[in-house]
């Protein structure tokens, strides 16, 4: 090789040495850059607050919307379960008739023993069928007058009973649980 190409390979040699630390340092500065930018990215912008406010609110906005359907569920349970017992309840209350009629079969004197014996057997399923679908008796003879479940209709003086005490009662009253399907019409004493 000659001493020029020699010359040259070494000026090559030396600018590519030269130029090793500014490559090195080029490569540096990306890391750099990289490292900068999760701080970058940490810095909320200045915009940042309406937006979290703005979620926030629709958060908000979300979770009353929940409440407020689960409220409207339950609240159309409630009247549904409601509306089955008052259709029940005036169902059954349509049948009390024939239990008063059974009633007054049963209290007519007949010396047909076969008849007495029908009927007999007609109130005892009656009461079952009645018992079943939760209606119940009330008993009211002897028992202070209470106008919730009672209806006064006659009222007597008399020294041996106690103060609004149920002497008589002329007519049955039922409740199917809690309510009241219809009031015992009642005498009451004092």
């Amino acid at each position: 090789m000659s001493k020029k190409h020699q010359t040259e390979a070494e000026e090559v040699k030396e600018e590519k040495a030269e130029a090793a630390p500014e490559e090195a340092g080029t490569e540096a500065a990306p890391e750099a850059e990289t490292a900068a930018e999760p701080e970058k990215a940490e810095a909320k912008p200045a915009d940042a607050k309406p937006r979290d406010d703005a979620l926030a609110a629709m958060n908000d906005k979300y979770l009353r919307l929940c409440a407020e359907y689960d409220n409207f569920r339950k609240r159309s349970q409630k009247e549904k379960d409601a509306l089955y017992d008052d259709i029940k309840a005036n169902t059954l209350k349509s049948f009390l008739p024939v239990y008063d009629n059974l009633v007054r079969a049963l209290n007519q004197p007949t010396e047909d023993e076969a008849y007495k014996k029908g009927v007999e057997m007609i109130m005892a399923q009656f009461r079952a069928t009645m018992e079943k679908l939760g209606v119940t008796e009330m008993d009211c003879l002897g028992q202070k007058f209470d106008p919730a479940f009672h209806n006064a209709v006659m009222h007597v003086e008399d020294e041996e009973k106690g103060e609004n005490e149920i002497v008589e009662v002329f007519q049955q009253g039922f409740m199917l649980g809690d309510k009241v399907i219809r009031f015992a019409m009642v005498k009451v004493a004092n």
